[in-house]
């Protein structure tokens, strides 16, 4: 039993001696491993440096777009302009018509044009104000029609006096007009018996009521489209009165107007009827 008691005692000595020794060993690791510093993996780790793109400067000058319907336009106006500066052959015959009464609305007209019915017309109003005017074609129907009438009267060689015995100044006066080459006549009345010089005045008279119309009813389709049933009528009563040069030109007019949504619905009905009448017309 003393035997057992004495072992006891023996490993527990060697049993404390150990943890004598080894105690403090053991605390100054806890302690180094709890005053460590954290480190912070992110805010160590330093990333490297990315070199930026260098920009690039676009030393070629980019393409200038190109407007070609202001070419194409312009190229027309050049066009038109050197069509404008020809210079009428001196060896054709000029015709010219004019009427003028300063009490009427439609105070003067003037007609010019050549030998193929080619020219302008102008016309003042007295709530225009300035002169208007625009180019004129005179059909083959209507200048076979007048250059007859011209023959006829042997203008340039006439000395024949147009004016009747009557004066009808309020009526306005006509004068007729021709110059070929180096001859030139200008015959003046308000009233004549001469037929053949009547019915001359009366064809111009009635290129410029239908020239007068061809503006009046463009103006109100672009402006005052509430208008054109009025001029309609006018037109219709042109007709029937045979005012007019030659309806027939006036047809892609009126097509035209028949399918022109701008204006109202009275107006372009009435140009689809008046279009059948026309093209029966001889």
């Amino acid at each position: 039993m003393k035997a057992i008691v004495q072992k006891v005692l023996f490993y527990y000595s060697v049993a404390l001696l150990i943890f004598v020794v080894t105690s403090p060993i053991v605390a100054q690791k806890k302690n180094q491993k709890k005053n460590a510093p954290k480190t912070d993996v992110a805010s160590t780790t330093t990333p490297e440096p990315v070199a930026e793109p260098t920009p690039q400067i676009d030393t070629e000058p980019k393409p200038v777009k190109k407007n070609n319907r202001d070419n194409d336009q312009q190229t027309k106006n050049q066009a038109s302009s050197k069509n404008d500066d020809v210079k009428a052959n001196p060896n054709s015959p000029v015709y010219a018509y004019e009427f003028t009464q300063p009490n009427f609305i439609i105070s003067r007209i003037f007609i010019e044009h050549d030998a193929n019915g080619k020219g302008k017309i102008t016309f003042e109003r007295k709530s225009a104000g300035d002169p208007i005017t625009d180019p004129i074609q005179v059909s083959t129907v209507a200048w076979i029609r007048i250059k007859a009438l011209w023959d006829e009267l042997d203008f340039l060689n006439s000395t024949v006096n147009y004016q009747s015995e009557k004066q009808y100044p309020h009526l306005g006066t006509i004068r007729l007009k021709m110059k070929h080459s180096e001859k030139e006549r200008t015959a003046e009345f308000n009233w004549s018996n001469d037929k053949k010089a009547f019915e001359l005045a009366t064809e111009y008279r009635r290129i410029a009521d239908q020239a007068m119309f061809i503006f009046d009813i463009n103006l109100a389709r672009d402006n005052s489209p509430l208008d054109t049933p009025k001029l309609m009528e006018g037109f219709d009563s042109m007709l029937k009165h045979n005012s007019l040069s030659d309806p027939k030109q006036l047809l892609p007019l009126l097509q035209d107007m028949s399918n022109d949504e701008r204006i109202p619905l009275i107006a372009r009905n009435h140009a689809k009827r008046l279009i059948p009448q026309i093209e029966k017309m001889k």
